[in-house]
């Protein structure tokens, strides 16, 4: 998911040739206030009128206690945004009042239930809440983590290990497998450090993360990469997923490969391996169970 200030219009009509799996229009920390009626307008306009293919869209919107976040919903949603993400988000009622604002606007141009919602967590309350505000609405699509305004929420600073996100990051994954949702981990600043940027993403990886958010074009291909199963990863997967069918053909509830029962987590995990693949187009979608 690809960062774009809002009030960029070069930057927003070119974002998508990169092909990034989600792009965010951002009205909220990116712009300046004296600039947030102009940005809006900006964003609406490049909803409207550039064509982003399949690309999923995301505007995040400011937050609804300001002057400008009512103004955003209505504009964004008028302009047909896949997603709007509510920043700062600390309780189920925000996400509520959102959705409640949503739902106006839908109605005025009978486009009922099309909006999504993203939810960012960005303190130390949005961590303790956050399985409250994952299934605080239907339209909750995924949650994720904003490090900048969480580490200053813990009077703490961000460290390369990132050893001061540890805890809202599996909190964060926690609560949105129990919702039954994504989960997305938060921007990697230093350009200069691609390595270090690798490692973070094989972290989030490992915890359980569904993607990863970022500020340049350059950081797609590593995530992507990192994402991708392995071919070794690819045929083991393979190898179970015909397991299942020939015990499915048989009418038998047992699968057994190389003489071993296969259980259920290493069905899961062989399953989730081939969505992977065939999202990243290494393999064709007809694979997927």
């Amino acid at each position: 998911m690809m960062f774009v200030p809002g009030n960029n219009p070069g930057m927003m009509a070119d974002a998508h040739i990169y092909g990034p799996d989600s792009i965010m229009l951002d009205l909220e920390d990116s712009v300046t206030m004296l600039e947030k009626d102009a940005a809006r307008l900006l964003v609406y306009n490049a909803l409207k009128s550039i064509d982003y293919g399949s690309t999923e869209m995301v505007v995040r919107i400011n937050p609804l206690n300001t002057p400008y976040g009512k103004k955003d919903v209505e504009a964004v949603v008028k302009a047909g945004v896949d997603v709007i993400r509510m920043p700062k988000t600390e309780t189920a009622e925000e996400v509520k009042e959102l959705e409640a604002e949503i739902l106006k606007v839908e109605k005025e141009i009978g486009r009922e239930g099309e909006t999504r919602i993203m939810a960012a967590i960005e303190s130390a309350l949005g961590v303790v809440n956050a399985y409250a505000i994952a299934t605080a609405s239907k339209r909750m699509m995924g949650i994720a983590l904003g490090a900048e305004d969480y580490s200053a929420n813990l009077k703490t600073n961000r460290t390369p290990g990132g050893a001061e996100l540890l805890l809202a990051r599996e909190q964060i994954v926690v609560a949105a497998r129990a919702a039954g949702i994504a989960c997305f981990d938060t921007v990697y600043s230093n350009l200069d450090d691609m390595e270090s940027f690798r490692k973070e993403v094989e972290l989030i990886k490992t915890l359980g993360f569904d993607g990863k958010s970022i500020i340049n074009p350059r950081q797609i291909e590593i995530v992507n990469e990192v994402f991708t199963p392995s071919e070794k990863e690819i045929n083991k997967a393979r190898a179970v997923v015909a397991a299942i069918r020939e015990a499915q053909a048989k009418g038998s509830g047992v699968i057994s490969l190389n003489g071993k029962m296969v259980d259920r987590p290493v069905v899961i995990r062989a399953e989730r391996t081939i969505a992977l693949a065939a999202a990243a187009g290494v393999i064709d979608k007809e694979e997927m169970l």
